[in-house]
């Protein structure tokens, strides 16, 4: 999608954005943001047995169109179009996700973005709960946020992006490099994602955004509610009470 081709007002609109447009740091900050809280991380159609295009025109289409949400090929596809048109100078990132065993996944696995102002940034609204405004590119340099503190690593041929935990270690989230990809080299990894029972997003239904204070995750049939450091989570009692709770707290209908 060339960034002439981007109807930005709808895009806006659908952010409910009405913040300054200028490819500007703040800007940046402001929409990746307002996308995270807005745009949720989600992936039924997995469940429905719709297929996915690997394709930054379906991904605006869906998201802005059809008021829905996608997983991180569809979420950073689009806001990397909007972005362009808006623009700013994006580049697309391979990453590879760390493994609960210690490993990671292979190259193509999660879709991240870098963004180059006068200093490059690294932007993500495709990766459920992460950070919530885009990082300095820089190594090493640890970044609060509302959400947790993050920092980029340097490996011996990647960089790592690595979270805080509770103890002061740091949990990786997932490696990278800084190569230039296409939104095409992303395709094999996508159809795996959504067709592979070894793929987590075949084997449950989840649907998650950003808040003001926290986080909503709908996982299957449990409702969680983050408020700052209050957790709640309850089951719903039926499929009714998911499709209700799906409209009432993402405005997702399927």
């Amino acid at each position: 999608m060339g960034p002439g081709n981007m109807d930005v007002a709808a895009y806006l609109r659908r952010l409910r954005y009405t913040g300054t447009i200028e490819p500007t740091l703040s800007s940046l900050r402001s929409l990746h943001r307002r996308h995270m809280e807005v745009v949720p991380f989600e992936n039924l159609d997995i469940a429905l047995s719709r297929r996915i295009e690997i394709d930054d025109e379906a991904s605006v289409r869906k998201i802005v169109g059809g008021h829905r949400g996608g997983f991180c090929y569809e979420l950073n596809g689009a806001f990397a179009a909007l972005l362009r048109a808006l623009g700013f100078e994006v580049t697309l990132l391979s990453a590879r996700v760390a493994r609960k065993n210690g490993g990671e996944g292979p190259e193509f696995d999660h879709l991240a973005l870098r963004v180059d102002l006068d200093d490059p940034w690294l932007a993500d609204v495709g990766f459920g709960d992460s950070f919530a405004e885009p990082l300095r590119l820089q190594p090493d340099l640890e970044q609060r946020q509302d959400v947790g503190t993050f920092r980029i690593s340097q490996a011996t041929q990647s960089l790592a992006l690595e979270r805080r935990q509770a103890d002061d270690s740091w949990r990786p989230e997932y490696s990278f490099t800084l190569a230039p990809r296409q939104i095409g080299d992303f395709a094999d990894r996508c159809h795996f994602h959504q067709t592979s029972p070894e793929s987590s997003f075949t084997q449950k239904r989840i649907c998650s955004r950003l808040t003001p204070d926290g986080r909503i995750t709908l996982s299957e049939l449990n409702l969680i509610v983050t408020n700052h450091e209050h957790r709640e989570e309850r089951t719903l009692g039926s499929e009714q009470e998911w499709r209700s709770a799906l409209r009432q707290y993402f405005e997702i209908v399927v």
